[in-house]
């Protein structure tokens, strides 16, 4: 087996391992199948690059003896967003253990109800969704209500509004403008 075979086999260890542990409830766990993953992406770039080879400086060696540089690249950037990401994980680990003393995640009460809704319930709401396809004519839900939770106002509505923001429209000629030089 060559040493390309060897890494290929140890990458699929650590992506499966990585995988699995992302699964688990505890984010300790979650953070290390994150940290495999990371691991796994950068073997997986160290196979990509392919065989070594003279350092990629222009002038120094052959352009066919150099190694190719976008893989390391990718690889240090893989490096960065591991230790970001991972950083945040151990921050979001640290405040659960303050909040309750412990780093598994449980489901919410809410998460729990959408879990049990019946099909029925679930029936119940697609009807609702079918009046609202009858209505195309219908906006917005405040159709003939004089409260609409929207009110445009315009300069000539309150006194304290200033109206003085540029505008599109072309400017007036010199003998349509009005006192203080405002268009008529």
């Amino acid at each position: 087996m060559t040493v390309s075979g060897v890494l290929i086999i140890i990458m699929g260890v650590l992506f499966a391992a990585g995988v699995y542990a992302m699964l688990e409830r505890s984010l300790t766990r979650v953070l290390i199948g994150f940290l495999l993953l990371g691991n796994a992406t950068n073997l997986f770039l160290l196979v990509v690059m392919g065989r070594p080879g003279e350092a990629p400086f222009s002038g120094s060696a052959d352009p066919d003896a150099m190694s190719d540089p976008l893989p390391q690249a990718l690889t240090l950037t893989a490096i960065v967003i591991t230790f970001a990401v991972s950083a945040f994980l151990l921050a979001l680990i640290y405040r659960s253990w303050q909040l309750g003393q412990a780093d598994t995640v449980h489901d919410d009460e809410e998460d729990i109800a959408v879990r049990d809704r019946g099909t029925e319930e679930e029936d119940q709401m697609d009807d609702e969704t079918s009046i609202e396809d009858e209505d195309d004519d219908a906006t917005t839900d405040f159709i003939g209500t004089g409260t609409a939770p929207i009110t445009i106002l315009h300069h000539r509505d309150v006194d304290g509004i200033r109206d003085d923001a540029p505008t599109d429209r072309p400017r007036p000629s010199s003998g349509d403008e009005g006192e203080g030089g405002m268009p008529r």
